[in-house]
């Protein structure tokens, strides 16, 4: 089903072969690595002269109401004027503003007014999901979009898009580069072609559960290509391409064709075709061989994307994997998870669920929503427990699906049809039952995710899967079913109509599109929760760093660092958003963090502060170190807290997953590895040290442990690789360890330096 290789390839007119193979044919493997779609993109966006560290320069960019208000504040504190390139700001997460009062409707009128006056795209709630606007109005072959959002992924479309945290947007706005060390390329070469059945994401969960536990393509450019790739249409692939982001790469490309120019002319850009493909013998630092003939329906199971099963093994053996899944909600949540009997859905010969999804920027799109119509056409969902809702991923498609019949379909079935919103997919609307086992075409079921409380002994647990099978699942009633078990030859599937006509009016009634169009004497409109960031200090040349959480998960989430959910109507306020941190994974976190923050406090005041000196003092010197040897005050020491996660990172882009750790006084993590770039990146734009530790720290090191880091001021302007620090624990007892910053560039030393972005921007 699927091939990896973990070696280089070329590919040419002569097929696949491996690197070495083709070097002694006379393939000249340096040029071919340059001949990539992934290389020549980037080089045409590159502003440097090295290429091993690239600084690029977007097209566009994109942002929804979660992420835009931070990063236009921090733009313009920063001494932002006018949006450079196209931006749009879109609303598709808090969309409902039953949470938190006025707040999220007081962002949009901050976002519709940082349009006017900057000169942006405005694109109301509920019109449409963030990556689906852009999909249908942005996209142009060849160019490269940055998103403030994980999922920003549009390379079925011939466009190299990255979702990264805020700040590099920010900077963007202010007309400096992304840079980015060189990346692989890794090929995805797609042949044969999906049976009836099976979906994209049927696909995509395959994909993910080959190459995430492993590391293949972290950080790396995925490259779809291959003769399966035209027998896909352009939604297929784009449902495939939106989930590259669960296998941790950087970014990802398809090659093009007559099907993406008829997608482009269809939403009125036809100029913004051009066809992608090889133009002579390319090099890739591995391949990936799916066979789509051979993918069946697929299952993630709870916890992660990667945890993929086929839904026919998961259906035969549901008492084993359940029970697997209630061992893990035990280790993850406690005592909290004990009520969890995922066991008792497996009744009466079959696997039940409680709840059916079709949403978001996976599985909101027309075909996938058509398809289900077809599959539940006069059949029911029942009047149990199980229910299913379908949201649509943007107006227009809402439309054409009114036109042929869908939606009535779907509504005489019992289906629930919603507006487009991102809800769903991280905890803020449809949150299931205790106990619940909901079945979702989304993009993530990481734990918490769909909204559940486990710390208030709320849980419940989600599936991924293809909209296909929980339209057959649905029709069931709820017992899992693979779509490949229907009659694909019966009229009513083998005749669906798939045909999509765009209404670009929607749009034009509705977004305001004001790029070029700046307003400078507009007035930003800022609601009473809309807060400025707090000051952030330099970097001290010594610190000394509480551990105020230690987490020895394999993997720990953004939605573990700061929940979603309903606090994400707080993200325009760092302050009182930082009251969540880790809050559902270490609910301590918040108060250990405060009081070392207090110390911090007090030593701005008044660095002589004598009962400080002392505990100073005493750290050092536990350390064998006589760094206030003669030192009067602390003016040189900065106090502050750090975290232990072993792989920090995974999932959402969320600036706030780093941001609201300074907010508290946060200085460092130190981790085994980081899970994605975005996450370090979001550490050292908010001057946050990402430090590399070795994994005995995992079995070692305890909350209230102090890091003592002499001289790291020095270490970062010397661009020092490793360096000494000293764990001191509450008994007296300290251990050497080395600290290391790896590929930190010039200016990423700088804003460590300054304490932050901002403060680099205005020093």
């Amino acid at each position: 089903m699927i091939e990896i290789v973990n070696s280089s390839v070329v590919i040419d007119a002569n097929g696949i072969r491996m690197a070495e193979e083709a070097r002694a044919k006379g393939v000249d493997i340096e040029s071919a690595r340059k001949n990539s779609l992934s290389a020549r993109i980037l080089a045409a966006h590159n502003t440097g002269t090295d290429d091993n560290v690239l600084r690029i320069r977007f097209d566009a960019m994109a942002s929804h109401d979660i992420t835009y208000v931070g990063i236009v504040q921090t733009a313009r504190a920063s001494g932002l004027k006018e949006f450079p390139v196209p931006y749009a700001l879109t609303n598709c997460h808090n969309s409902l503003c039953a949470v938190g009062g006025t707040i999220n409707e007081d962002d949009h009128l901050f976002g519709l007014s940082a349009a006017r006056k900057y000169g942006g795209i405005f694109v109301p709630p509920h019109l449409a999901v963030i990556h689906q606007y852009v999909r249908e109005m942005m996209t142009r072959c060849g160019g490269m979009i940055l998103g403030s959002d994980s999922h920003t992924r549009y390379g079925a479309l011939g466009v190299m898009a990255i979702g990264e945290g805020g700040p590099e947007l920010v900077k963007q706005l202010l007309g400096k580069t992304y840079d980015v060390a060189n990346p692989q390329k890794v090929v995805v070469w797609l042949e044969g072609a999906p049976r009836p059945g099976v979906g994209p994401q049927d696909v995509a969960l395959a994909i993910i559960g080959a190459v995430f536990k492993n590391g293949f393509v972290k950080n790396k450019v995925m490259e779809f290509m291959g003769p399966g790739v035209a027998g896909l249409s352009v939604e297929y692939r784009c449902g495939i391409d939106v989930m590259t982001t669960e296998t941790t790469c950087l970014s990802s490309i398809w090659t093009t064709d007559e099907k993406v120019r008829d997608y482009m002319s269809m939403h009125g850009r036809a100029g913004d075709y051009a066809e992608l493909r090889l133009e002579g013998p390319a090099c890739y630092d591995g391949l990936i061989r799916v066979d789509l003939s051979r993918i069946v329906p697929m299952i993630a199971l709870p916890f992660h994307p990667s945890n993929v099963y086929p839904v026919a093994e998961v259906a035969k053996h549901g008492a084993e994997l359940l029970a697997e899944v209630e061992a893990e909600a035990l280790r993850q949540f406690g005592d909290a998870a004990k009520g969890l009997n995922m066991r008792a859905k497996v009744r009466d010969g079959g696997v039940w669920v409680d709840q059916g999804i079709i949403a978001g920027c996976a599985g909101g799109n027309f075909e996938n929503i058509a398809l289900a119509a077809a599959i539940l056409d006069g059949k029911s969902t029942g009047n149990q427990a199980f229910n299913l809702a379908v949201y649509p991923a943007s107006e227009p498609q809402g439309l054409a699906l009114v036109k042929n019949g869908a939606t009535a379909k779907l509504m005489l079935a019992g289906a629930v049809m919603k507006t487009a919103f991102c809800g769903p997919c991280f905890g803020a609307g449809d949150t299931p039952a205790h106990g619940a086992l909901s079945i979702r075409h989304t993009t993530r079921n990481f734990p918490n995710r769909e909204g559940s409380k486990p710390s208030n002994g709320q849980v419940s647990t989600v599936a991924l899967m293809d909209a296909r099978s929980i339209a057959a699942t649905a029709a069931n009633g709820g017992r899992l079913t693979p779509a490949t078990e229907l009659d694909w030859s019966a009229p009513a599937l083998a005749n669906v109509d798939l045909s999509y006509t765009f209404e670009p009016l929607i749009y034009h009634s509705r977004v305001y599109n004001g790029f070029g169009k700046a307003e400078p004497e507009a007035q930003l409109v800022r609601g009473p929760n809309i807060a400025d960031w707090p000051s952030m200090s330099p970097l001290p040349e010594h610190l000394l760093l509480q551990v105020v959480s230690v987490i020895t998960d394999p993997v720990t989430t953004t939605d573990e660092l700061i929940p979603s959910g309903e606090t994400s109507s707080l993200r325009s306020n760092p302050l009182k958003l930082a009251e969540y941190t880790l809050s559902r994974k270490d609910p301590g976190y918040v108060g250990r963090a405060k009081a070392v923050n207090a110390m911090e406090a007090a030593r701005l005041a008044n660095p002589a502060d004598a009962e400080l000196l002392a505990k100073a003092r005493g750290l050092f010197a536990v350390c064998g170190l006589d760094v206030l040897q003669g030192a009067a005050d602390l003016k040189q020491v900065g106090l502050g807290s750090t975290i232990f996660a072993v792989k920090p990172g995974d999932g959402s882009a969320r600036e706030q997953a780093a941001s609201c750790q300074k907010v508290l006084g946060g200085w460092a993590n130190m981790a085994v590895e980081y899970a994605t770039k975005r996450y370090r990146s979001n550490l050292i734009n908010w001057g946050m040290l990402p430090f590399i530790v070795d994994p005995s720290l995992t079995n070692s090191l305890k909350v209230g442990d102090w890091l003592v880091v002499p001289n790291v001021r020095s270490a970062v302007q010397n661009a020092d690789p490793t360096f000494t620090g000293y764990v001191a624990s509450e008994g007296g007892q300290a251990q050497q360890i080395s600290l290391a910053l790896k590929e930190l560039t010039s200016d990423e030393r700088k804003i460590i330096l300054d304490g932050c972005l901002i403060n680099f921007y205005n020093s």
